[in-house]
C-alpha cells in the first residue's frame, strides 16, 4: 500500500531551489546537527561563508540544492553532491537533508528529500546513496525507507564523537531506470 502522507505539511511550505541569501539559515540549521548529534560527523560548525562556499561547488557542478520554507522562515534544506570523485560513479549522488530542530516531525524532510530526488533523476542521474550517521538515527532511517530507500549495508565505527565511535548506515535507491538500461 503506497505511503499517504502528505508531502506538504502546512499548506504554506514551498520548497524551491536555495540561493546565496539562505546560506546564514541553513549554516544555523546545520550548526544544531554539528553540535548534538551523530547525524553529520563534523564537530565544528560551518560559518555562512563556508556553507556558501559548498553551495558554490556543488551548485556550479549542477547539483541540486534546495530549501523549504514557511511563510518566510527557512524550516530545512537539502542537496545532492557526488557519491565519490571518480569518473566511473557519475551518475550517482549522496542526499543530505536537515530540517530545523523546530519543525521536526512535520513532513518537511519527507518534502525536501521528495523533490531533491526528483531534481537529480531529472538532471539524469541513475543511484541515489545515503550515508546515515548512526545506526540510532531512527528518524532518518525512516525518512528514506518511506521514499523507497533500502538499507544496503553498515559501517561499523567509521566515525567517532562525543567519546564514542558511531556507525554509518548505508542506504540506495534506483533513480529513474536505475541500472535497467544504459545512460
Amino acid at each position: 500500500m503506497a505511503d499517504q502522507t502528505p508531502l506538504t505539511p502546512h499548506k504554506d511550505l514551498v520548497v524551491r531551489d536555495a540561493t546565496d541569501v539562505d546560506m546564514a539559515d541553513i549554516a544555523s540549521i546545520y550548526a544544531h546537527y554539528v553540535e548534538s548529534s551523530a547525524a553529520t560527523f563534523e564537530v565544528e560548525p560551518p560559518t555562512p561563508e563556508d556553507m556558501k562556499r559548498r553551495f558554490d561547488e556543488l551548485t556550479g557542478n549542477g547539483m541540486p540544492y534546495i530549501v523549504a520554507k514557511t511563510g518566510e522562515q527557512i524550516v530545512g534544506f537539502a542537496y545532492a553532491g557526488p557519491y565519490r570523485s571518480r569518473w566511473g560513479y557519475r551518475y550517482t549522488v549522496e542526499d543530505s537533508v536537515y530540517v530545523s530542530k523546530n519543525h521536526l516531525g512535520k513532513g518537511i524532510g519527507k518534502a525536501l528529500l521528495k523533490t531533491l530526488i526528483d531534481q537529480a533523476t531529472s538532471r539524469g542521474y541513475r543511484q541515489m546513496i545515503s550515508v546515515i550517521g548512526d545506526s540510532a538515527n531512527a528518524s532518518s532511517i525512516a525518512l528514506h525507507s518511506q521514499l523507497g530507500f533500502k538499507v544496503i549495508g553498515a559501517l561499523p565505527s567509521t566515525g567517532r564523537k562525543f567519546d564514542r565511535w558511531i556507525d554509518s548506515v548505508l542506504m540506495q535507491r534506483p533513480l529513474g531506470d536505475g541500472n535497467t538500461t544504459a545512460p
